[in-house]
């Protein structure tokens, strides 16, 4: 259990899920005040914020705060804020738990192109009883745009089942096993190797709207997209086209630009879309509580925290 030099008084605004974050973070820090976005509290006497989705204008109430803590993958929510001071320290999770289920979620989804199971469900509505013949693994090309921790994680466990993986990212990435690319200057290249892609990029005003005509024109015919990371990474329109065009095969999507996503939109019933409702990857308490804790104690004690955002880069 890690032991802090001072009392810390914590907020919690967590978008309904503040009595868990509470409870967890208590149960490691049983001196600090911690209190929820419902609860009384002063403001200015408030160290540290645990934020998810947090109310518009929360952050310049608290005058006083040494850090923010982001309580989920990623961190756009606070970083995007005009109010954020640029001197106060936003703090990510690492990893958390979500690594596993990311590795999952992927597995299923590349597989689900990988042996034509899309395929196969037009067949079954239309009781069309065919055999495809069974790809090789290895001759399947997937390329996985983010090389963080999940990302890495995720194109590790494609390339250790047999896949043919390749990544990019911002800036140069060694993974045993993986093809690397970085930079804007060999996006194409890595796109046009890529029959299955799999999204999964840090939201940024530089990563936003990334898969749009252009881009999807790089891909090879046929090719299929996952996305597990932020909506805002597609122009959706951009993609119905692709789709509708018959330049993509198909699209695995677990989130989207409006959450939840709207009855009326056109990605509920496109026959080559599939939608999961953002739960690839869930933030577990216990795990992050632990991180979250650890960190209050560094600073407490004058230490560098660990999962620091480059505000520069926005993660």
């Amino acid at each position: 259990m890690p032991t802090a030099n001072a009392t810390p008084n914590i907020l919690i605004s967590a978008a309904g899920e503040d009595a868990a974050w509470k409870k967890a973070l208590v149960e490691r820090l049983p001196k600090a005040n911690i209190v929820t976005g419902d609860e009384s509290y002063d403001p200015e006497t408030i160290d540290y914020a645990m934020f998810w989705k947090q109310p518009q204008g929360l952050i310049k109430t608290l005058p006083n705060l040494k850090a923010i803590f982001s309580l989920g993958a990623g961190v756009d929510h606070v970083v995007s804020s005009p109010s954020l001071p640029t001197h106060l320290p936003v703090i990510r999770l690492e990893d958390a738990g979500m690594a596993d289920q990311m590795v999952q979620y992927h597995l299923y989804a590349a597989l689900h192109f990988m042996r034509d199971f899309d395929a196969y469900s037009t067949q079954q509505a239309g009781a069309n009883w065919v055999q495809h013949d069974v790809a090789r693994i290895s001759k399947c090309r997937v390329g996985v745009m983010g090389l963080g921790a999940l990302g890495s994680a995720v194109a590790t466990s494609l390339s250790n089942l047999g896949f043919s993986v390749s990544g990019w990212s911002r800036s140069m990435k060694a993974i045993d096993g993986i093809t690397t690319y970085a930079g804007q200057e060999t996006l194409a290249e890595f796109l046009g190797q890529s029959d299955i892609l799999i999204c999964l990029l840090p939201r940024t005003p530089e990563t936003e709207n990334v898969l749009n005509s252009t881009t999807f024109s790089f891909l090879p015919k046929g090719a299929a997209i996952i996305n597990a990371a932020r909506g805002a990474m597609i122009t959706e329109a951009d993609l119905l086209r692709a789709l509708d065009t018959g330049h993509l095969r198909g699209a695995f999507l677990d989130v989207a630009v409006t959450e939840p996503l709207p009855e009326s939109h056109p990605f509920w019933d496109h026959p080559k879309i599939r939608i999961t409702p953002h739960i690839a990857a869930a933030t577990r308490f216990e795990e992050s509580a632990d991180q979250i804790a650890d960190n209050i104690v560094r600073i407490g004690n004058g230490e560098a925290p660990r999962g620091l955002v480059d505000r520069q880069i926005g993660y």
